[in-house]
């Protein structure tokens, strides 16, 4: 794989990455992993310095007024009712405005990851233009739609809705899951969208592109706009006499030189890395295959090493090697990344540890991956504290800490705390598996019994990895200050102290 990627990527090694932040995400149907659970995998990348908050969102019930962005300094002024009658739901916020929520589950099991940043054509975007001043974006969808979907198809209908009437923000892709379906929504221009229902025998990556291609108009497995092919035809983005079927990317999607370098190279390299002996260029994105069979199972530590990813190996890992291509290409994770995670569905199991979500906090290569089940009731302190300024109280300032640390020097320092945080998940494994197996025979005669003890190795994993975490702060910290003593006494050679 990894000379293919090099030959490969020699074609446009003299192009750049774009300055753009972004997300990368995988999906992952129930007959192409290893145990028969759904899987969605994500990374959040902004900026470092935005610290994120877990909440809890407890049952409402008789509820009247309006759901207001403004009103929390969200991205736009979107407003929508509140539900009358609003279901328990889980958010990971961003910590200024507590919206934001990149990945939660509700009551009735389905959850939601979004958003990935997406780029329609600019042609079209002139005609139908993003509505920026009162569009829903990706900081109220999982406020909108967590409180009152029943299931993901209800929870695509919903934001499909939104957007043909009300209109989106921004671009964006969103993941909507329940027991049976994952389902992928990809919007065109300001009112336009498509979504598919994955095959359950496949996966399917995207890096800040399009990347949904096929619609069928009165098929289960789609759902689009009422008027997304007339649209593209009207305005001269689909000619079904030259272009022949509908090809929802060709029409809406942008295409340029910047994907070639920034977006193309992640997809290429998941389907590298899950696909080893398929043949492809880095620089042909647009005929990626939109979804493919894996050529063994997938696991959730699959899907933490994909969120992992620099192109570790070649001369283009921006982290370790010293060649001046290093960096051309956008890696996976990256040091922006503010969060990730991987969520798992096991319908076979009692809801509140059949929805489990692993979560990262800041850049992945460099944090520990925690399981955080949806029968929490709450957190260690310092899960709901934090801000865009460091302070010592924030779990997100505790990890990112760290990783600032190891960035001073990535190659003296990094081995010893991804070490560290792999045995910690190797141990964390054994006894979660230990764990679930005691939940499930206690669930069956007592669940408030059971729920206590899922509450008590949640936090007891939480404080574990936090311990390490400072242990390991200190660790670096005592290092970069000898190599830092070492450095200055050789620019003092000639002097005594």
């Amino acid at each position: 794989m990894k000379s293919k990627f090099l030959a490969s990527a020699a074609v446009i090694g003299t192009l750049f990455c774009g300055s753009a932040l972004a997300c990368t995400t995988i999906l992952v149907g129930n007959e192409a992993s290893n145990d028969g659970s759904l899987l969605i995998a994500r990374s959040a990348d902004s900026k470092a310095i935005k610290a994120q908050l877990f909440l809890i969102h407890p049952k409402k019930t008789n509820q009247s007024g309006t759901y207001s962005s403004k009103a929390h300094d969200g991205a736009s002024d979107f407003t929508y009712p509140l539900p009358k009658d609003s279901m328990r739901y889980t958010t990971i916020a961003n910590s200024h405005t507590k919206l934001h929520g990149a990945v939660g589950y509700n009551e009735a099991g389905v959850g939601i990851s979004g958003t990935e940043t997406i780029y329609a054509k600019d042609e079209l975007l002139k005609i139908d233009p993003y509505n920026e001043a009162t569009g829903i974006t990706e900081d109220d969808i999982p406020d909108v739609i967590l409180p009152r979907m029943k299931s993901a198809k209800e929870g695509v209908k919903l934001l499909g809705q939104i957007v043909e009437s009300t209109g989106a923000g921004e671009g964006f892709g969103v993941v909507f899951v329940d027991k049976d379906e994952i389902w992928y929504f990809e919007t065109g221009t300001g009112h336009q969208w498509m979504a598919v229902k994955l095959p359950k025998d496949e996966y399917f990556v995207s890096g800040n592109q399009g990347r949904l291609q096929n619609y069928k108009e009165n098929d289960p497995n789609f759902m689009g706009s009422k008027n997304l092919i007339n649209f593209a035809k009207e305005h001269g983005a689909y000619d079904p006499s030259k272009d022949g079927e509908f090809h929802f990317g060709k029409a809406y999607t942008r295409n340029d030189e910047r994907d070639v370098t920034y977006n193309y190279p992640r997809v290429f390299w998941v389907q590298q890395m899950f696909n080893p002996s398929f043949k492809q260029d880095i620089a042909d994105g647009p005929n990626f295959p939109v979804f493919m069979k894996p050529e063994k199972k997938l696991s959730v530590n699959d899907l933490k090493t994909v969120l992992r990813a620099h192109y570790d190996g070649t001369k283009y890992d921006p982290y370790v090697s010293k060649d001046e291509e290093s960096g051309i290409y956008r890696a996976i994770s990256v040091f922006r990344t503010y969060e990730s995670h991987v969520m798992q569905v096991r319908p076979w199991l009692p809801q509140e540890i059949g929805r489990v979500t692993y979560v990262a906090l800041g850049m992945s290569d460099l944090s520990v991956y925690l399981p955080y089940y949806y029968g929490l009731d709450g957190f260690i302190d310092g899960y709901d504290k934090g801000s865009y300024k460091a302070d010592d109280e924030s779990i997100y300032w505790t990890y990112r800490k760290l990783q600032t640390l190891v960035m001073m020097d990535y190659n003296k320092y990094a081995s010893i705390v991804k070490a560290a945080y792999k045995k910690f998940e190797d141990e964390l494994a054994v006894k979660q598996a230990k764990f679930e197996d005691e939940y499930v025979k206690i669930y069956k005669k007592d669940k408030k019994k059971a729920n206590k003890l899922l509450n008590e190795f949640s936090l007891k994993t939480m404080k574990e990895a936090k311990a390490l975490t400072q242990d390991l702060t200190n660790e670096i910290f005592t290092m970069l200050t000898d190599d830092t003593d070492t450095k200055l006494k050789s620019l003092n050679k000639n002097k005594k102290d």
